[in-house]
């Protein structure tokens, strides 16, 4: 999502060239998944830069009457296994208003239920992101974290942490246990309130982040998290860069610094 003007090929050799573990590839952008390349191309690719490929995204409001995305959901996780990916994005459906808790717990169970034996079965992880916006069908990680309480904590399930969502929804709690991924991306743009910011909002993160990107990312770390994080950058002003290199770079050596200067 960072970078979406790159051909798959450029995206591979950015992975490399910054030393990333791996990419998230999406099926909802301006242009067929993996370019129109087969899945097979894709995992020769990631063993010959040395990448991971951490998920496919996503299955689309996927905690609304599961049963009739079975096809597209099992299809999605057929490409992944083949392309070697380790597992696939669940994003729960956007509402037209708030949804009572108890209401969100009950249909992520019922949709879990379904998804899980054929996770199961092609040895995949489905990664739950909660959505922050207070409209979302799954809002919480506490009640994610409730949900797969009870089911016994399958493994084939993992939480993504975001941090722009984590901020939006007033989460305190951290699952570093739980969690398979963390997503990262900053707002530094002081004028939108927490009610009114939006995807086109997320830079990368620096020195003006609004959402406590680094004290997230130190408090996961301290909790025991030792796994990937991703930059989901949706704004316009990030899509539009030409090479985006430096800046991620940039944007990747303030974080380290960071996170050293913290832990020092």
């Amino acid at each position: 999502m960072t970078t979406p003007a790159l051909s798959v090929d450029a995206v591979f050799r950015l992975a490399r060239d910054l030393d990333c573990v791996g990419i998230e590839f999406r099926n909802d952008l301006e242009r067929p998944l993996f370019d129109g390349k087969s899945p097979a191309a894709i995992k020769d690719l990631a063993a010959e830069h040395n990448v991971r490929i951490l998920a496919l995204a996503e299955v689309k409001a996927f905690n609304d009457a599961p049963e009739t995305k079975t096809a597209k959901a099992r299809a999605l996780m057929q490409t992944a296994q083949a392309c070697g990916a380790e597992g696939v994005a669940l994003i729960p459906r956007m509402g037209d208003a708030p949804l009572d808790r108890a209401a969100q717990r009950d249909s992520l169970r019922h949709a879990l239920a379904i998804y899980q034996p054929m996770l199961t079965d092609m040895n995949l992880i489905g990664f739950i992101e909660p959505l922050g916006f207070a409209a979302s069908t799954l809002r919480h990680k506490d009640d994610a974290a409730d949900v797969l309480a009870d089911m016994g904590n399958p493994d084939c399930f993992k939480l993504v942490h975001d941090t722009f969502h984590h901020h939006l929804s007033g989460d305190t709690t951290f699952y570093p246990d739980l969690t398979g991924i963390v997503h990262i991306s900053g707002i530094s743009d002081p004028a939108p309130n927490v009610a009114d910011m939006t995807d086109a909002h997320r830079i990368l993160v620096d020195q003006d982040d609004r959402l406590g990107n680094i004290a997230q990312l130190q408090t996961l770390r301290a909790q025991g998290y030792a796994g990937p994080a991703s930059f989901e950058c949706f704004a316009p002003e990030i899509h539009a860069i030409t090479d985006p290199s430096a800046a991620l770079a940039g944007s990747i050596t303030f974080i380290t610094a960071q996170l050293t200067a913290k832990a020092a």
